[in-house]
């Protein structure tokens, strides 16, 4: 097990469970960046005395370094992302911030050697192939975060890559399941917003509710796992107990089962290959009424198969479709377009775009920045 880790994305839901891991384990947190709530972060850094942290904006850094004095360096924006996500001390990056923005900070904490603790799946999905070829080049571990990732993760552990069948990737199905096209139209954001079983951010709640987080994910798994798209399936478990499968070609199935609970699969990545005991929640098998299984509705939950259609076009496609969906839900949550729109703004964007398809991670930020400005919406 680790000794000590640093936390991209600390204030958000995975930066503040992973606290709670810290907290279990019992490990030195080493640097912490955050974006804008530095309320909670000025708590973190009284609490677990990192050795560097980093905000948002120069603004944020001032008025954080008048408040805690010389507990620690400040630094901020983009560089402040990358110093925080290199600190020599770190045997492991957490990388929970969210969107494209974690992009940089991994690349630069897999070049100095730095295992990581992937939740921002924005990163492999942007630039999956030149990730992992260079996690590949430094000997560096990518251990995935997210729970249908750590399930398959740890699935994979019974049984050899040349027996996989396939992978079966979970959904819960969002708030929405069972949705027409037409009651899409009428879904209020204070809907979207409530997923039937997890606790969140706002960005992968509304991701969860267009089925687009499980398009990101089937990206990501490919990545990850070195995968054809067409090994990868996507199963709507309503109940959110099994949180992925793997089927090997003897027609074995292995599956992972917990409670909905992202401190498990957040500890699991930091103790790795190792596990710890933890009083967080467990599953009782006793209060299962029943587990049922679904076919994803990719005509009504159109995002989930421009997912796929951006898999399979390869090249710089995902990272416009990415770029296209954040600023979509951004958006949103602006109050600037309504939830059936998204699938339209990403469909767009990804149907002018001509794609790149061997691409530098120049290429990748410029595309994303591309489809950022292509987007307008009129007040």
């Amino acid at each position: 097990m680790v000794k000590s880790i640093a936390i991209i994305g600390c204030t958000g839901s995975i930066g503040t469970q992973t606290l709670d891991c810290v907290r279990n384990l019992g490990i030195k947190v080493s640097s912490l960046s955050a974006n804008s709530n530095i309320d909670l972060l000025e708590q973190q850094i009284n609490e677990f005395s990192p050795e560097i942290v980093s905000v948002g904006t120069e603004a944020l850094a001032i008025e954080l370094k008048k408040r805690i004095g010389k507990k620690c360096e400040v630094f901020f924006g983009n560089e402040g992302n990358i110093t925080a996500a290199t600190v020599p001390s770190a045997e492991l990056v957490v990388t929970s911030i969210v969107g494209v923005a974690g992009l940089l900070p991994t690349i630069e904490a897999i070049k100095k050697g730095k295992n990581i603790a992937l939740a921002n799946k924005e990163t492999m999905v942007a630039a999956g192939a030149i990730v992992m070829k260079l996690a590949k080049e430094n000997n560096v571990q990518i251990i995935p975060v997210d729970s249908e990732h750590s399930a398959i993760f740890q699935c994979l552990r019974s049984g050899n890559k040349a027996e996989l069948e396939k992978i079966l990737l979970t959904a819960s199905g969002g708030p929405f399941r069972g949705y027409t096209k037409e009651q899409l139209k009428d879904v209020t954001l204070a809907q979207a917003l409530k997923h039937p079983n997890w606790s969140m951010g706002s960005k992968v709640t509304i991701d969860s509710a267009t089925l687009m987080n499980k398009g990101l994910e089937v990206i990501e798994a490919r990545w990850i796992f070195d995968v054809d798209v067409n090994k990868i399936e996507v199963v709507v478990h309503p109940q959110s107990v099994i949180h992925s499968m793997v089927e090997y070609v003897d027609g074995s199935v292995i599956a992972q089962l917990g409670s909905p609970d992202m401190r498990l699969p957040i500890q699991y990545a930091i103790t790795y290959p190792e596990r710890a005991k933890a009083e967080f929640s467990k599953l009782d098998f006793f209060k299962l009424s029943s587990l049922t299984f679904e076919k994803p509705d990719m005509e009504t939950f159109r995002c989930l198969k421009l997912a796929f259609e951006a898999l399979k076009a390869g090249g710089t496609m995902p990272a416009v479709m990415n770029a296209a969906n954040e600023t979509a839900v951004n958006l949103l949550l602006k109050g600037k377009i309504q939830f059936h729109q998204i699938s339209d703004i990403v469909e767009d964007i990804m149907l002018k775009h001509n794609v790149n398809i061997s691409p530098s991670i120049d290429d990748i930020i410029d595309v994303d920045m591309w489809a950022r400005k292509k987007i307008t919406v009129s007040d």
